[in-house]
């Protein structure tokens, strides 16, 4: 039931005219999403995974039996009105690129080639030394790194013209970059600007694309582990142009089990010995991840999970000795179906041992496509309620969630969920819902 006030619906500016989706990296994960959109346009199939497009959301008590689409409750984009582009290394058309990355059926595949082939992707911002594994060849040059970004600002801005569109986002869809730390140049948005124009190595090609995009008004979603926008500089940025940001690390397979499974553990005050985690893939992610600094970047995403669900500084004798470990690796047959498998060493009542095991054979794009759909989406919507900086509420999407400052994270997956219904919900001036229920008992 609802214990809290509803507030007064806010003022969203509507969803008229057209969205751009711009994705750096036409890569399996975008190219999975842009042909799954106009699969579903063209009634060829569901948008099973997204949240936007097929989840509910319930409204006051139980017994009102009021549960909208999410759709129908807040003002998002059509997905009729979503127009994609983007950023690669390689010259090839999307259509080409969802050909090589083999996760959409072929079949499926040629009834939306079209659109597909219609989408060319712009020469990227990208250097070898932060993603080791490529080597691009559609690939901008300049002699900074602002004018990197004034180039990418440039090709928003002329994407935006030639496609009459109204506005725009950016998710990130490209590989992991090495593992950066935050460092000076990322302290302030002069220090930031400072850097571009010294071409400061600790300025990743990521924090290129979201300076432009937020210098041109358009809102970014952070879907690799990549710092990019999880920097004072950026978060600085955003709330100067008041714009939302999130990231970061689409949260698609092995963490999205730990997140479920190890709030379940904690829920029921059982013990953790140990979690092994280890995963195999083989598309041009798993590729990158091959490289030990890529990796690095990754690993740090996926270790943070269980230190903040468990917090074993509240519970020293279950959580406070357990051993993690995660591997990742590169096995080119698996292309794009992933496997992770995960041993659970857990400890019951006096201390029994007992064992969970998972082997999660998922398909990596299709857990991504709808996540990144969502973030697009629902970052628009952000946009036009004037939401600025860090979005928390969309946690609920992401491997290492930003927040503010002195704040941890929460990755419980069903504490996310709910925050981010209770926001839809006070954005469409809803009451919000604790679950109490109490007065359903009192006579």
């Amino acid at each position: 039931m609802g214990q809290e006030a509803g507030s007064t619906r806010m003022s969203i500016a509507p969803a008229s005219g057209k969205l751009a989706v711009l994705l750096p990296g036409l890569g399996a994960v975008a190219t999975t999403l842009i042909g799954g959109v106009e699969a579903v346009k063209r009634g060829l199939a569901k948008p099973i995974g997204s949240l936007t497009q097929m989840g509910t959301i319930r409204l006051g008590k139980r017994t009102e039996h009021r549960s909208p689409l999410i759709r129908e409750l807040v003002p998002l984009a059509s997905l009729e009105d979503l127009c994609f582009g983007g950023w690669d290394v390689f010259p090839d058309s999307a259509f080409d690129s969802a050909a090589h990355a083999k996760v959409i059926e072929p079949a499926l595949l040629e009834q939306v080639r079209a659109p597909l082939e219609a989408i060319r992707p712009m020469a990227a911002v990208f250097s070898p030394e932060y993603v080791k594994r490529l080597h691009g060849t559609h690939v901008k040059q300049a002699p900074t790194k602002r004018a990197l970004g004034e180039a990418l600002r440039e090709d928003i801005r002329r994407f935006l013209k030639e496609n009459g569109c109204s506005r725009a986002v950016m998710v990130w869809c490209a590989s992991t970059e090495i593992y950066i730390e935050r460092s000076a140049v990322h302290a302030s948005l002069a220090a930031f600007e400072k850097g571009l124009d010294e071409n400061d190595p600790a300025i990743a090609p990521s924090m290129i694309y979201a300076w432009a995009a937020l210098k041109e008004g358009v809102p970014f979603a952070n879907g690799a582990p990549n710092l990019t926008v999880d920097v004072p500089a950026i978060v600085e940025l955003a709330r100067k142009q008041r714009l939302p940001i999130a990231g970061k690390d689409f949260k698609t397979g092995q963490t999205l089990m730990k997140t479920v499974i190890a709030p379940m553990l904690k829920a029921r005050m059982l013990g953790l010995v140990g979690w092994f985690s280890t995963n195999i893939l083989g598309n041009r992610d798993g590729e990158v991840l091959d490289d030990p600094g890529s990796f690095k970047t990754k690993e740090v995403s996926k270790l943070s999970v269980l230190e903040h669900i468990l917090q074993p500084h509240l519970y020293p004798d279950l959580y406070g000795h357990f051993d993690h470990k995660v591997s990742i690796h590169y096995y080119r047959p698996r292309g794009d179906n992933k496997e992770g498998w995960d041993n659970i060493d857990i400890a019951g009542w006096l201390g029994y041992p007992m064992q969970i095991k998972v082997n999660f054979l998922c398909r990596d794009s299709i857990l991504a496509a709808p996540v990144a759909l969502d973030l697009a989406l629902f970052m628009d919507l952000a946009a036009r309620a004037g939401l600025s900086g860090i979005q928390e509420w969309l946690s609920f999407y992401f491997k290492s969630p930003m927040v503010a400052e002195g704040l941890y994270p929460e990755h419980d997956l069903f504490i996310q969920l709910q925050k981010l219904k209770n926001t839809l919900r006070h954005l469409a001036g809803e009451e919000l819902i604790t679950h109490l229920g109490l007065d359903y008992y009192e006579h």
